[in-house]
C-alpha cells in the first residue's frame, strides 16, 4: 500500500508544518507587470506561482545581501534610535494620543445620538 493509499484510508489529514507570511509592499507599478509576467512564465499560469517567485527574490536578495560585508552594529537598539523623533513623551503616552487623535477624528462624522 503507498503513502497515498494510506492517506485516504485515514481519518487524519497530513500536512507538513509550514507556517504561512503575508508581507506587504508598495512597488512601482511597472515593477508588479514585469515580475508577474516573468513569474507566470517560469512559474506556470497558476495558483502560488507569484509565491514560488517572491520566495526566489526573497532568498536570492538575502544571499546577495549576505555576502555583502554590512557593518556589524554593536550596542543597544534601543538607545540607538531614541531621540529620533523630537518627543518629549514615551512611547505610551504618544501611542495614547494617537489614539485619542484617530478617535476625534473617526468620530467627526458620526452623529451625536445621546
Amino acid at each position: 500500500m503507498t503513502v497515498q493509499n494510506r492517506l485516504l484510508y485515514s481519518n487524519k489529514v497530513i500536512m507538513p508544518s509550514v507556517w504561512i507570511i503575508m508581507l506587504r509592499a508598495s512597488i512601482d507599478k511597472e515593477l508588479e507587470k514585469k515580475f508577474r509576467e516573468l513569474a507566470m512564465k517560469r512559474f506556470g499560469y497558476s495558483k502560488g506561482s507569484l509565491s514560488k517567485a517572491m520566495e526566489e527574490a526573497i532568498l536570492l536578495w538575502i544571499s546577495a545581501i549576505s555576502n555583502d560585508n554590512l557593518p556589524e552594529f554593536d550596542g543597544d537598539p534601543i538607545e540607538a534610535i531614541e531621540g529620533i523623533l523630537p518627543l518629549d513623551i514615551d512611547s505610551v503616552e504618544l501611542q495614547h494620543k494617537i489614539k485619542d487623535l484617530w478617535i476625534s477624528k473617526v468620530l467627526k462624522d458620526v452623529p451625536n445620538r445621546h
